[in-house]
């Protein structure tokens, strides 16, 4: 069982651990203009859904870099993908809008000892023939090489 999965990328407890999720949703509705009374609004569908996951690393004990490397070419190549939390909800197709990360108690390598990051995710109109994703993962194991 997994935490989270954004697409092919697996966050758990090792080595790339998650431990917050923040979930921001929206409606969009528009008002029409009446006289004399409240204005009656009209639900025009989904609006923005953000996504946003923080976890801290511990690369010099059990690893998780790679995993970070990864999402960062997801979000470099614009990568759509299904994500879905560890009891098996499909939260719908996002794509990656901001990675940070910082790397604390530099080791002689550059790296930190413990490394917090932060992704941030937008729903997006999934990718139906899957191109996409396809596409971005040969990219990913192309870097990774």
């Amino acid at each position: 069982m997994s935490l989270y999965v954004l697409g092919g990328v697996v966050m758990d407890t090792r080595p790339f651990n998650a431990d917050k999720f923040d979930r921001t949703a929206s409606a969009d509705l528009v008002q029409k203009a009446v006289m004399g009374g409240l204005q009656p609004s009209e639900f025009m569908g989904e609006g923005e859904d953000a996504l946003t996951i923080t976890g801290q690393l511990l690369p010099f004990k059990t690893g998780g870099l790679t995993e970070l490397d990864v999402i960062d070419e997801m979000r470099r190549t614009g990568a759509r993908f299904p994500v879905m939390r560890g009891d098996g909800k499909r939260l719908g197709t996002y794509a990656i809008t901001g990675l940070t990360e910082r790397h604390d108690e530099l080791m002689r390598n550059g790296v930190g000892f413990t490394v917090q990051y932060s992704v941030s995710l937008r729903k997006v109109q999934q990718d139906y023939d899957g191109s996409g994703l396809i596409a971005a993962l040969i990219s990913i194991f192309e870097t990774l090489g």
